[in-house]
């Protein structure tokens, strides 16, 4: 649905995830989103992430043992991975990717697509 079509709410929603540099959770979308439209609840957050995604607007950025997140499609697009820091719980783009990551597979293996998680502390 073009964007002069989607509600204050659903448009806020958006928002707060094209402005966020780092993949965000429905939580912190909503508490993002609530500043342009204080009466957002976390079951439109949830129907509006399924319809930008649904949309192609945004992906799912799937780490394991974390809560799903969202990134602007945008983001997506350019090759990158995540650090996930265990303090405050938050998830950040490293953009662009470690050098020799093709030679870590065993010999006569090829590499066709791959996925660095970092854990640790941010700052």
């Amino acid at each position: 649905m073009p964007a002069e079509r989607r509600t204050k709410q659903q448009q806020a929603i958006q928002r707060a995830i094209t402005a966020s540099k780092r993949p965000l959770s429905p939580g912190e979308v909503l508490a993002r989103a609530r500043r342009s439209s204080p009466t957002l609840s976390l079951a439109t957050v949830y129907r509006g992430l399924k319809r930008l995604e649904d949309e192609g607007a945004i992906a799912r950025v799937e780490i394991p043992g974390q809560p799903t997140r969202f990134e602007s499609q945008r983001a997506a697009s350019q090759h990158h991975h995540h650090f996930v820091c265990r303090v405050c719980d938050r998830v950040y783009d490293i953009p662009g990717c470690a050098p020799g990551v093709d030679g870590l597979a065993p010999k006569g293996f090829r590499v066709e697509s791959h996925e660095i998680v970092l854990f640790g502390v941010c700052d």
